[in-house]
């Protein structure tokens, strides 16, 4: 999350005590450029079915989770605060779940597009709170 936050992400990942089911550190680059380009579309899909006005909470949502998004990486690595981390990721995921229900009034495409990206924030909340429980 936030990889344009932290250049030595992918060293200090791997100085950490890892579980055994953690992914290698080369596969979060490009699932997270996926999940962006469908981020993206997703809130494209929302502003341009309804506009802004119409969808102004949802894409307040929207913008509110992507700010949570960069933060957690300077949190995890470069504050080295992996329980904040933790905290902050469970916060994340509760504004990418109300984000998915609000784009769904608007288009149910933009909510769908939304689905990957919930469930890749649900393992790395898993992976930080089991990297914090190991650290």
């Amino acid at each position: 999350m936030g990889g344009l936050a932290a250049s030595n992400a992918g060293a200090d990942y791997l100085a950490l005590q890892r579980p055994t089911w953690a992914p290698p550190a080369w596969l979060f680059g490009p699932v997270w450029s996926v999940l962006y380009f469908m981020i993206a579309v997703a809130g494209w899909l929302v502003w341009r079915s309804s506009g802004w006005p119409a969808a102004r909470l949802a894409l307040a949502v929207y913008a509110l989770q992507l700010v949570l998004n960069l933060l957690w990486t300077p949190m995890f690595f470069g504050l080295g605060s992996i329980g904040l981390a933790a905290i902050e990721i469970v916060v994340l995921w509760l504004s990418v779940v109300t984000t998915i229900v609000l784009f769904a009034r608007h288009t149910r495409l933009g909510a769908v597009l939304l689905l990957p990206y919930l469930g890749w924030v649900t393992f790395a909340g898993a992976l930080n709170i089991a990297i914090w429980t190991l650290n």
